[in-house]
């Protein structure tokens, strides 16, 4: 299907696959896969109703399965892995509604991933949910295992550029990961969280205006600072 279909560019692919790409993926409505796109065990991907891959993305649903939800966006060189080939009992990745997984955003799910709706996260993030064991010094770390606790990222969440968040994390509602960070403990609900090791830099409690410049919302400029 892929050789037959999954290079044909423009518009005229996406209708293309739209189609044909129904034979080995859940479609929940209709859904536009660009050209380049690779899928590995696509039966068990689901696409919901607007959900876009942009070209050059890669999932690979081995075997707990990928689930991209209604307008969700997954943009160009993006890798979504659920990597599970140690027959782990709660691999995936499920991804919200309204969501944008940016480019080359890699997402592993060993452990399993949950991300809500309308979470963005920004290039070259990082979303690993497995640990490797290295507490044997006489034995090399690829003979010690590994552990996988989950990850789980609430909705309203903005992910900054090159950020890392590690397995076992849990990222509440409206919180702010500042770009290149690394997140190795709880986000609270509506706080800002930076640095290596991240930690929290204030909340967000309504009250301050951090904003020099005009702030705009779709297409008009709805205030100023």
């Amino acid at each position: 299907m892929y050789i037959l279909f999954g290079w044909i560019p423009t518009i005229l692919g996406i209708g293309i696959r739209g189609i044909f790409y129904r034979l080995i993926l859940h479609f929940d409505g209709w859904a536009a896969i660009e050209n380049r796109v690779r899928l590995r065990y696509a039966n068990k991907i689901t696409l919901h109703h607007g959900a876009y891959l942009d070209y050059g993305s890669y999932l690979h649903a081995c075997p707990g399965g990928i689930e991209i939800g209604e307008n969700t966006i997954v943009m160009h060189g993006a890798i979504l892995h659920v990597y599970n080939f140690r027959n782990l009992p709660g691999a995936f990745i499920k991804i919200g509604r309204d969501s944008l997984v940016g480019e080359y955003t890699v997402i592993r799910g060993q452990g399993g991933v949950t991300i809500g709706n309308r979470v963005y996260t920004s290039p070259m993030t990082q979303i690993i949910a497995v640990n490797h064991v290295f507490d044997d010094p006489q034995k090399p770390f690829i003979e010690q295992g590994i552990t996988t606790q989950g990850i789980t990222i609430d909705d309203d969440v903005w992910i900054g550029s090159g950020a890392v968040i590690t397995d076992g994390v849990h990222i509440g509602q409206g919180a702010v990961v500042a770009a290149g960070a690394v997140v190795v403990n709880d986000v609270p609900a509506h706080s800002i969280v930076g640095g290596v090791p991240a930690k929290i830099i204030r909340e967000i409690d309504g009250d301050q205006n951090h904003h020099s410049s005009p702030v705009y919302f779709s297409q008009e400029k709805v205030k100023t600072g």
